[in-house]
């Protein structure tokens, strides 16, 4: 049964939220820094304070570049042989590079998702 309060399709949203933008009108940014969400969007005025993104996005980020850098370092130990230093610096700096770029789009998606699925707050009812 669908209801009048499902209007917030979460395909989209998670899309919004990967690209760092806000999840209702996909135009304003959803960061204030690196990690910080803002407030409120600062184009269409959704609040997005109500986020429990907590440590999600961390373990998200863990799960996906360990998998990876995993696959790659077996790829390169196998096939390519390289010395065990130059193997370590190379998947070191891919692994922080690699961290750095997904976890605030993951943090995005997650927000996205709980403003799609009307959690912790979003849904409009002070509860």
């Amino acid at each position: 049964m669908t209801t009048a309060i499902d209007d917030r399709p979460t395909k989209p949203a998670i899309v919004r939220g990967l690209k760092r933008r806000c999840p209702n009108c996909g135009e304003g940014h959803i960061f204030d820094g690196y990690l910080k969400v803002v407030d409120s969007c600062p184009v269409c005025q959704e609040d997005l304070h109500h986020h429990r993104a907590d440590d999600g996005p961390a373990y998200l980020t863990i799960l996906i570049v360990a998998h990876i850098l995993g696959f790659a370092m077996h790829i390169a130990f196998v096939h390519l042989r390289p010395d065990p230093l130059v193997l370590a610096s190379v998947l070191a700096v891919l692994c922080v590079a690699l961290s750095l770029y997904l976890l605030p789009r993951l943090k995005g998606m997650i927000v996205a998702i709980q403003w799609a699925r009307r959690m912790h707050g979003f849904g409009g009812n002070n509860s």
